[in-house]
């Protein structure tokens, strides 16, 4: 069997900064208050109107990856498109990044919605078709485009000051060197909490487009993300803190091997309390969402790649990837650089 290896990364945000205090503008919250509870300082969305969607940023990321890679887009075996925010319900962007890259070869397209989790999962899957000399080079993208779904009043302040918009892409590739590359990947769920932290509308199930139709309700919330902030942070810092540890046991790693950890940027007071639990410095963990907000599955790549390209991941590095988001899903990957 082989290894997988990351060859290629790149992320894509808007131009556009929404800062806190843009937010106190529209909504009653202010600056310190958002700080404190999530270290959040501003986040980019999209201009509205403009030809972000969240395929596109995905396919802007995915062309910077592709390129370092060194190799062309006709190269790309499989495409894995993680995102809980896609341009249509039906059907997902994975497609439509096959056809918007201009590709001419038919490749399958696969996609996931872990949301938090998704590019955990997505690097999981695309690691096992590599492993097994299925695929040689799969193009996986995180990309979230929130702006547009959120309640930007004072109603939805307790989600929507923390989300953004923006997008992440890596190139997994084959490696014969079975020391690098990716180690091993954990993934795990729980459904009883899938309520917690959830979108409820439009969904088969409960509230689909003609019952919201037919209401017109302007006070109906279902279609907006609701989260149990405080049942979240409690169930994130304990998983994230389990998944940490069940990768690097799987490896005969110790806490001490970490040389970096980019876990899912979600709120800075969970980095926070997972860097003091594992007693890591702070050079051996990158946090960015101070800048960008919660990105949900493009967290991860954005990080990855930024932390890279600052020169604080180099060759032979062990690298700890983790996240817990809605669903509840977590997941870690532990990486030979």
């Amino acid at each position: 069997m082989y290894h997988s290896k990351i060859t290629g990364l790149g992320y894509y945000v808007p131009d556009n900064v929404v800062t806190n205090d843009d937010l106190a503008k529209i909504m009653e919250t202010n600056d310190e208050w958002i700080q404190e509870r999530t270290g959040i300082k501003e986040r980019r969305h999209v201009v509205p109107g403009g030809e972000d969607t969240t395929t596109a940023m995905g396919v802007k990321a995915a062309k910077i990856a592709i390129d370092r890679a060194g190799i062309d887009k006709e190269d790309i075996d499989f495409i894995i498109f993680a995102t809980l925010s896609p341009d249509y319900y039906f059907p997902g962007p994975g497609v439509l990044v096959q056809r918007d890259l201009g590709m001419k070869r038919t490749v399958g397209a696969l996609d996931v919605r872990n949301q938090c989790s998704g590019f955990i999962y997505a690097l999981s899957v695309a690691d096992q078709f590599i492993k097994t000399g299925m695929y040689k080079n799969i193009l996986i993208i995180g990309s979230e485009l929130h702006s547009k779904g959120l309640d930007m009043t004072t109603r939805g302040r307790g989600v929507s000051v923390i989300f953004g918009d923006g997008a992440g892409a890596a190139v997994l590739s084959r490696e014969e060197d079975t020391t690098k590359g990716i180690l091993s990947t954990h993934l795990h769920s729980e459904g009883q909490h899938a309520e917690e932290l959830s979108l409820i509308a439009p969904g088969m199930g409960k509230r689909w487009v003609n019952d919201i139709i037919a209401d017109n309700d302007p006070n109906d919330e279902s279609y907006y993300p609701y989260m149990n902030g405080q049942f979240v942070f409690k169930n994130a810092v304990v998983r994230f803190s389990e998944v940490i540890m069940e990768g690097l046991k799987a490896n005969n790693l110790q806490v001490s091997d970490i040389d970096m950890l980019i876990p899912h940027q979600a709120n800075l007071r969970i980095s926070q309390f997972i860097q003091q639990k594992f007693g890591l410095r702070d050079e051996q963990v990158y946090n960015n969402i101070m800048k960008y907000g919660n990105t949900t599955a493009a967290s991860v790549p954005i990080a990855l790649t930024e932390a890279w390209e600052q020169g604080k991941i180099k060759a032979g590095d062990t690298v700890v990837l983790a996240a817990f988001g809605s669903g509840f899903t977590w997941g870690s990957a532990i990486i030979k650089w």
